[in-house]
């Protein structure tokens, strides 16, 4: 942890924090079974305004990654090595750990009617490791930026966009002949998953042993954030914001254009994190962080971005804490009348679903979640506390 002030690019903090405000947004309904359209991933194919906030947010990521690695310039040395490694490490043990916390509630509550003590159930729930998911979000994100800032600091950088353009192409070719678009178990990214995973460690997709944060599709994730390590040199070695805008507007054009073309031979698609996917998204987030740089760093309107400010600053620690009060959230702490109640039986079945109805009071719960989360964040903005992940 860290208190300093510090000359952050406001725009990069700014989308940095509607996208994990958005990630919170919809991975916190009231409930699962009432959620709008577009807050809700693509059940195969297509793409909704849910599926960017996640691409968006590996984008910066390797935009941060560019600015964090040109202090060390980018040089192949033991401590850069080391400090890569040990942040991948973290990061990656974090994801494990919230899954850990996941699978550990749910078995502790499972128990409850099998006559055993406080500390049998306790530590049988602690010690249950055959269900946790070994992949997630923040999985693909220590992978991801411990494989692009090793590329970043052993190749030359002028190589980087031929890397990517042979990484995507490379990852086509395995779609095409393993079946890699089909929404099934013989689909060659959910057999390298069962292969090396096991079915038990994996996230089940539609009823099917389906890992969107698997194994082989973290190939392209890594492609996605090496561009925007590219997109990262433009911004840094421009030092006009126009010439940024400018810049930034063409890479995202192309890039957009140019997924949605290739999408009528290689579907966009998240799950599989298809290549349209990766340049769709990309040139849409470099478009998107134009349009904010423009806004608020040209023109200057600042106030209203105040309270992304609060999300960008201290992104991963605000995803995680989202995580273990989301986990919380579902737990049955409360007695009510003899019934045991969670957190959001309190607030969205009891409180707000008989006013506002199914659909809309799950978004309100939802909006209150990103509010708490909020808040933490605020006083953490408003002290100049930077918690490093």
């Amino acid at each position: 942890m860290t208190q300093k002030s510090s000359n952050r690019l406001l725009a990069l903090d700014v989308l940095r924090g509607i996208t994990i405000a958005g990630m919170i947004l919809v991975n916190n309904p009231g409930s699962w079974s009432a959620v709008y359209s577009p807050l809700q991933h693509a059940s195969w194919n297509g793409l909704t305004p849910t599926d960017l906030v996640f691409p968006f947010f590996m984008f910066i990521m390797g935009i941060s990654t560019y600015i964090s690695l040109r202090k060390f310039n980018f040089e192949f040395t033991t401590p850069t090595l080391l400090k890569i490694i040990k942040r991948t490490t973290i990061i990656f043990l974090i994801g494990i750990g919230l899954s850990w916390l996941s699978v550990s509630f749910s078995t502790y509550y499972s128990l409850q009617s099998d006559g055993l003590s406080f500390g049998e159930r306790f530590y049988t729930a602690i010690s249950n490791f055959q269900h946790i998911r070994i992949l997630g979000v923040m999985q693909r994100l220590a992978l991801t930026y411990g494989l692009a800032s090793i590329v970043a600091i052993t190749i030359k950088h002028k190589y980087i966009p031929y890397i990517i353009g042979i990484t995507l192409a490379g990852y086509f070719l395995i779609l095409v002949f393993g079946n890699g678009f089909a929404q099934s178990e013989q689909n060659i990214i959910s057999i390298v998953d069962q292969a090396i995973l096991g079915v038990d460690h994996m996230y089940k997709d539609a009823g099917i042993a389906f890992d969107p944060e698997g194994l082989l599709s973290t190939i392209p994730a890594v492609a996605h954030v090496l561009i925007g390590f590219c997109c990262g040199a433009v911004l840094m070695n421009v030092k006009e914001n126009s010439q940024r805008i400018n810049q930034l507007f063409i890479i995202g054009t192309i890039l957009t254009f140019a997924g949605f073309l290739l999408s009528y031979g290689c579907p966009i698609n998240k799950k599989i994190w298809s290549p349209t996917f990766v340049i769709v998204t990309c040139g849409l987030a470099s478009l998107f962080l134009a349009l904010l740089i423009w806004i608020i760093d040209i023109k200057g309107y600042k106030k209203w971005s105040v309270f992304f400010e609060s999300f960008g600053v201290n992104p991963l620690f605000i995803y995680v804490l989202a995580g273990v009060l989301g986990t919380l959230a579902y737990q049955p702490f409360f007695n009510i009348q003899g019934e045991t109640l969670s957190v959001i039986d309190c607030i969205y079945s009891l409180t707000l679903k008989p006013i506002f109805g199914n659909y809309f009071s799950s978004l309100i719960y939802a909006v209150l979640f990103v509010c708490i989360c909020w808040i933490v964040g605020n006083i953490l903005y408003k002290k100049k506390i930077y918690i490093k992940i």
